[in-house]
């Protein structure tokens, strides 16, 4: 077994304009602070880091390596939600995707997708450049909208959303592997890949690619129903990256995981700040631990309720607690017999 790395911080929810969340010195100095040893980068913020000039230069890389090791942490591994999202959009969510891009490729979904496949390219030679094998995103969405079968579907519908889906991805996935990078899907609603079985149906379109992988958080299964103490034992194998986000579900008798179409605050299926929620993180450690996960335990905020800079620290230390070093002893050493084994059929009643 392996001891899991950690405690991380993902950035993504704590960048802001105002010290020291502006810049990544400050940042990485804060995240020290606040009881973290690492860093993961979200790839969109150029705040803290220019995706394609660290693709380009090895020398930026390594001084973006330099600063956040000056100030108390290393970056782990780095994330690209944001371009994910924007490989693959259904029509549908064009307007609402459009803000999440660059103003000179809004409105032309070829030129958009074209920058968000360019972006993960580039993630990948910015990764390798920064000394860094993993790296996590999303699958973007065509299936989505058609996730309920009623009215009855097409079968070939869903097919043909993964297979090009697979047609989108697996160039990408070739970079990965040119580069010596997993890419790490996040299962999330929202996304094609939103559970075990989504995740078996794109690994097969794109020929069980060596670099498929899974960036695990059990917080997006808590409010599917989703067994996710389960998940690691059917993908242990596959999952090379790990976010520590804690959720809850709290059905009524007017919602259940669907929430009604109400604010965070109001849903019955929601995220909470590590410990308030419902995720029994004792046995999700335990599991990755025992299935010789050796990478880092992530923190990524996010609640309806604890502000972040209050959850920070305390996430760490959460985090910290739940970390197992693992074992170089044997419990019941002292109660067995070692070394000579002749007298076994003795023991057994055969002599």
């Amino acid at each position: 077994m392996k001891t899991i790395k950690g405690p991380g911080l993902f950035l993504g929810q704590f960048a802001g304009d105002e010290a020291p969340f502006n810049s990544l010195p400050a940042i990485s100095k804060w995240c020290a602070d606040s009881g973290f040893e690492a860093i993961q980068l979200p790839m969109w913020d150029q705040r803290f880091i220019d995706v394609q000039k660290a693709a380009d230069s090895k020398d930026y890389a390594d001084e973006l390596v330099g600063i956040a090791k000056e100030n108390g942490v290393v970056i782990c591994d780095t994330a690209s939600h944001i371009q994910g999202q924007l490989c693959a959009v259904h029509p549908a969510y064009d307007t609402w995707m459009d803000g999440l891009c660059p103003p000179e490729v809004r409105g032309n979904r070829k030129a958009r997708q074209e920058w968000a496949v360019g972006q993960l390219k580039a993630c990948a030679h910015a990764s390798k450049n920064m000394g860094l094998t993993e790296h996590a995103t999303f699958s973007g969405a065509l299936a989505w909208p058609f996730w309920y079968p009623f009215p009855q579907r097409d079968g070939a519908l869903i097919d043909e959303a993964f297979s090009e889906l697979a047609r989108i991805w697996t160039p990408i996935l070739d970079v990965y592997e040119e580069c010596g990078v997993d890419l790490c899907f996040e299962i999330h609603p929202t996304e094609d890949l939103f559970d075990g079985i989504t995740f078996e149906m794109f690994l097969e379109k794109t020929g069980n690619h060596n670099r498929c992988h899974i960036n695990y958080d059990a917080s997006h299964f808590v409010k599917q129903g989703l067994d996710y103490v389960q998940f690691i034992d059917f993908y242990h194998e596959r999952i090379k990256m790990f976010h520590v986000k804690d959720s809850e579900f709290n059905p009524t008798g007017k919602q259940g995981f669907l929430s009604g179409y109400q604010p965070w605050l109001k849903r019955a299926a929601r995220d909470r700040s590590l410990g308030d929620g419902q995720t029994d993180f004792g046995a999700i450690f335990s599991k990755l631990t025992e299935y010789d996960f050796d990478g880092w335990a992530v923190y990524e905020w996010e609640d309806c309720i604890e502000h972040p800079e209050d959850a920070a620290p305390k996430g760490a230390q959460f985090i910290r607690n739940q970390i197992r070093r693992v074992t170089d002893k044997t419990f019941d050493d002292f109660a067995g017999g070692k070394g000579d084994t002749s007298g076994v059929r003795a023991i057994l009643g055969l002599e």
